[in-house]
C-alpha cells in the first residue's frame, strides 16, 4: 500500500508538470552555435533568464521552473552541447566549453545580457560563464553547484553518473532525490529511457576526464564573481556537501544562501514550491 501511494503521488507530480507546461505556452527551437545545432525552449517576456541542467539532464529538468518564471521573465531552456536534442561532437568537454557555447548562444539569440540560473554542472558552468565572461551576467543563481572540489575524488567515485543498466539508474535514483516518493520505478524507467534517447554517455565520460584533470574547478576563482549571486541547495544532497555550498556562498562577495530542507540535489524538481520562492524573491 505504501508503494502504491508513492507510485500515486509520482503520478500526481508528472500530471501537475504537464498542466503548468500548458500554462505559459514555450516554443522549442534551434540555433546554430560554432557549427553546432542547439536545441532550447522559449518562453515568457520580460528581462531573460537562461537555465541551465546539470550532467546528464536536459532542458526538460526545469518542466516546474520554466512556467513558473515565465509569468514575469523571458526564460530560455537549452540542451547544452551534449546534452539531450543538441549535437553530441565528438570532443573533450569541460565546463570552460559550455561557458564558450553559452557565450556564442546569447551572440546568437541577440541577448546582451541575462540571468544564469544553474544546476549542479550547470550551476558550475554558470559560475564559470560568470567568471569568464561578467559582462553577460545580470544575477546568478547556483542551484546544488558542482566545481568547488574539497576532497580527491576518483572514476570510481563518479562512475554511478553514466549509468548503463536499469539496476545502475534505480542506484542514481535513491542517490540524487532525497524524497522517496521519487525512489519508485516509474520514475528509474522515465530516467532511463530519457537516458537512452540522449545518447549522452560519452559526454558524460568526457566530463569525469575533465573533473580527474581539475580543469576549471572554482576553488579559488569564486572571488572574481562580481554579479548579485544566490546560493540556493537541497539541505539533505548526498551529492555536494553543504559545506561546500556554504563556501561557496562565502567565497562571493554579498552572495545570499537559502538551503531548502528535506531536499535533495535536484530542488527545482523535488522541491518546486520552494525553490521558485526562493529564486523568483532573488530575480525580481
Amino acid at each position: 500500500m505504501v508503494q502504491h501511494a508513492r507510485v500515486k503521488r509520482a503520478l500526481v507530480v508528472l500530471a501537475l508538470s504537464a498542466i503548468s507546461l500548458r500554462l505559459h505556452a514555450q516554443e522549442t527551437k534551434r540555433v546554430e552555435v560554432f557549427g553546432r545545432t542547439i536545441v532550447y525552449n522559449e518562453s515568457g517576456s520580460g528581462a531573460p533568464v537562461i537555465l541551465l541542467h546539470g550532467l546528464g539532464a536536459d532542458k526538460n529538468i526545469w518542466r516546474f521552473t520554466t512556467p513558473a518564471l515565465a509569468a514575469k521573465f523571458h526564460v530560455y531552456a537549452l540542451d547544452q552541447i551534449g546534452f539531450g536534442e543538441s549535437d553530441k561532437p565528438l570532443v573533450n568537454y569541460r565546463p570552460a566549453m559550455l561557458s564558450d557555447f553559452l557565450d556564442e548562444f546569447m551572440r546568437k539569440l541577440s541577448i546582451e545580457k541575462a540571468s544564469i540560473v544553474g544546476n549542479s554542472l550547470g550551476g558550475w558552468v554558470a559560475a564559470d560563464f560568470a567568471i569568464r565572461y561578467p559582462a553577460r551576467v545580470e544575477k546568478l543563481v547556483l542551484v546544488d553547484a558542482s566545481g568547488y572540489v574539497t576532497r580527491n575524488v576518483t572514476r570510481e567515485d563518479m562512475r554511478f553518473l553514466n549509468p548503463s543498466t536499469l539496476d545502475e539508474t534505480r542506484a542514481m535514483v535513491k542517490r540524487v532525490f532525497f524524497n522517496e516518493m521519487m525512489h519508485n520505478e516509474i520514475v528509474a524507467r522515465a530516467v532511463y529511457e530519457a537516458r537512452m534517447r540522449a545518447g549522452d554517455g560519452y559526454t558524460i565520460d568526457r566530463f569525469i576526464d575533465s573533473v580527474l584533470r581539475r580543469e576549471d574547478f572554482l576553488n579559488d576563482r569564486l572571488g572574481s564573481i562580481k554579479a548579485p549571486t544566490l546560493v540556493v541547495f537541497g539541505a539533505r544532497d548526498p551529492l555536494i556537501p553543504a559545506a561546500d555550498e556554504d563556501a561557496m556562498a562565502q567565497h562571493i562577495a554579498g552572495a545570499k544562501k537559502v538551503a531548502i530542507e528535506q531536499c535533495g540535489h535536484i530542488p527545482e524538481l523535488e522541491c518546486a514550491p520552494a525553490f521558485h520562492e526562493a529564486v523568483l524573491a532573488f530575480l525580481q
